[in-house]
C-alpha cells in the first residue's frame, strides 16, 4: 500500500534543537542571574560589614526592656546612702520600711538575693556578687576607680572588668554595676512598672476587684470628687506612662489620616471628571490635570510634610496637608480611569428620561464609580493612619512625635512597646471600621 508522505509534517531539526537549547538557556541562565544580583547587592550593599557591626546582645537587651522593668539597689558612696527603687527613679523610691522581700537594708549596707543562687552583699565601699558555677566576684570602689577579684580562670564575656567600671550580667535579668561614686544592682522583673497609677498613688497596687468596688463605694477618698473621677484621674495623668497624651496624640493621628483623606476625595472626584477622555473633549486640560497628578503623587508624602513644615510650621495641619496632596493625585487617577470604564448605556438610558447634566451624572455616573470611590478611599484612610505616624515622627505631630522621643531617650522602651501596640490596635480598628463601611455602601448589608 502506498504512503501518502504529502501532507505529513515535516519536522527541522535543527530548528528543534535551537528550541531546546534556548528553552535550556532560560531555565538555566535566568536563576542564575537572579544569584549574580543577590551576590551583587550583598557586597554593593555592605551586607558583611553591616553583620560584623551587629550587636545582637543589645537588640536582646532592648527586647527585654520593652516587655520587663527592674529595680535598682543602689548605694551612693558619696553620701552613703542606700536607696531602692523602681527604675532608678526619685519618684518610685521604696522607704525603708517598704522594701521588697528580696531586699534586707541594714543602715547603709544591703544583702540583696536575686533569685537561683545569685546573691550580692554591699558593705561599705565593697560588693561581693556570688554567681552560681563561676565563684564570688569581689569589687571594690577606690577614689579612683575600681579594684576587682575575680576567681580563677578566663573572665567570662558577660563581665567588663576595668580599673573605672565593672559590669557584670551573667543573665538577662540580673546585673551590678560598680564605680568609683556609687555600687549598683538591677533585678528584672517582667511586665511594666507603674501603668495603671503612679508608685506614690493611694491607688497603687489596687486589685481590680478592690478598685471596682472603691469606684461605686459612697465613701470618697477625696472630698472634692467622686472616687471614679479619682480613679480616671490619676490613670490618664500617670506621668510615667502619660496615658492621657497618649490617646490625645492617637486622636490627632486619626483626625490627620481622616482630614487629609476626606480632603483627597473631596477634590480628586471632580479633577478626575477633567482627566476622563469621555467626559472632557479638550485634549489640552486633560493633559493639564493627569500632569497635576502626576506631579501630586510624584512627590512622596514625607516630602510633603517637610515642605509644609517649613511652610507653616510644626503641628497636625501640615500633615493632613501632605497627605490631602499625595492622595489628590492617587485618587484622582484612580477615579478618571473608573470614569473612562463606565457603560455609556446607563448614561443614556438616564438622558432619554429628559434628565438634564448634573441628573446624568447623578443616577448614570455616581451609581457606576460609587463601589471604586468607597472602595478605594476607605482603603486610603486605612494606609494614612500609619503614614499619619510617620509623618508625625517628622514634627507633624501626633503618636508619631511620642514615638520618637520615647525612642530617643533609650530607656524607655517599654513606653515604645506601649504605643506601636496602640498603633497597632488603631489599624486594625479602622480596618473593621472600613469594611463595616465597605459592606453598608457598597453591598448593602
Amino acid at each position: 500500500m502506498a504512503v501518502d508522505t504529502l501532507n505529513e509534517p515535516v519536522f527541522d531539526r535543527s530548528t528543534v534543537f535551537q528550541n531546546v537549547r534556548r528553552r535550556a538557556w532560560v531555565t538555566v541562565g535566568f536563576p542564575v542571574a537572579i544569584l549574580m544580583y543577590l551576590a551583587y547587592t550583598w557586597f554593593a550593599f555592605g551586607v558583611p560589614d553591616l553583620l560584623a557591626k551587629a550587636r545582637p546582645e543589645r537588640a536582646a537587651i532592648l527586647a527585654t526592656d520593652s516587655v520587663a522593668y527592674k529595680v535598682h539597689v543602689t548605694k551612693l558612696l558619696r553620701r552613703d546612702l542606700m536607696e531602692v527603687s523602681v527604675e532608678g527613679e526619685r519618684r518610685a523610691t521604696y522607704e525603708t520600711d517598704d522594701l521588697p522581700d528580696w531586699v534586707q537594708v541594714d543602715g547603709t549596707d544591703a544583702q540583696v538575693d536575686l533569685g537561683q543562687g545569685y546573691t550580692v552583699s554591699i558593705t561599705g565601699k565593697v560588693m561581693e556578687f556570688d554567681v552560681p558555677d563561676y565563684g564570688l566576684i569581689k569589687v571594690t570602689a577606690t577614689d579612683t576607680g575600681v579594684r576587682t577579684q575575680l576567681p580563677p580562670g578566663p573572665v567570662p564575656d558577660w563581665l567588663t572588668d576595668n580599673p573605672k567600671r565593672f559590669d557584670a550580667r551573667p543573665t538577662l535579668d540580673r546585673r551590678v554595676q560598680v564605680t568609683r561614686t556609687k555600687i549598683e544592682v538591677h533585678n528584672f522583673f517582667g511586665g511594666w512598672e507603674n501603668f495603671w497609677f503612679p508608685f506614690q498613688s493611694e491607688l497603687h497596687g489596687m486589685p481590680f476587684s478592690q478598685l471596682w468596688a472603691l469606684a461605686l463605694s459612697g465613701e470618697r477618698i477625696d472630698p472634692l470628687q467622686s472616687n471614679m473621677s479619682l480613679i480616671l484621674h490619676e490613670f490618664l495623668d500617670n506621668p510615667d506612662w502619660q496615658h492621657g497624651e497618649v490617646f490625645m496624640a492617637l486622636f490627632e493621628t486619626i483626625m490627620m489620616a481622616v482630614l487629609g483623606t476626606l480632603t483627597a476625595a473631596f477634590f480628586g472626584l471632580p479633577l478626575a471628571f477633567l482627566a476622563a477622555r469621555n467626559f472632557t473633549p479638550s485634549r489640552f486640560l486633560r493633559f493639564g490635570t493627569r500632569r497635576l497628578f502626576d506631579f501630586l503623587r510624584g512627590i512622596d508624602m514625607l516630602i510633603w510634610s517637610l515642605i509644609f513644615i517649613r511652610a507653616f510650621g510644626l503641628g497636625p495641619l501640615t500633615g493632613a496637608l501632605a497627605i490631602a496632596f499625595t492622595d489628590t493625585g492617587s485618587l484622582g487617577k484612580l477615579f478618571s480611569e473608573a470614569l473612562e470604564n463606565i457603560d455609556n448605556r446607563q448614561v443614556e438610558g438616564v438622558r432619554a428620561t429628559g434628565a438634564n447634566q448634573i441628573q446624568r451624572y447623578r443616577f448614570g455616573v455616581i451609581p457606576q464609580i460609587l463601589p471604586v470611590f468607597v472602595s478605594q478611599v476607605l482603603y486610603y484612610l486605612e494606609s494614612n493612619t500609619r503614614s499619619a505616624t510617620v509623618i508625625g515622627a517628622l514634627g507633624a505631630g501626633g503618636i508619631g512625635l511620642m514615638l520618637v522621643e520615647t525612642m530617643k531617650t533609650s530607656r524607655d522602651w517599654e513606653n515604645t512597646s506601649y504605643i506601636i501596640i496602640l498603633t497597632i490596635v488603631v489599624v486594625i480598628l479602622m480596618d473593621q471600621a472600613s469594611g463595616w463601611l465597605r459592606r453598608r455602601l457598597i453591598e448593602g448589608k
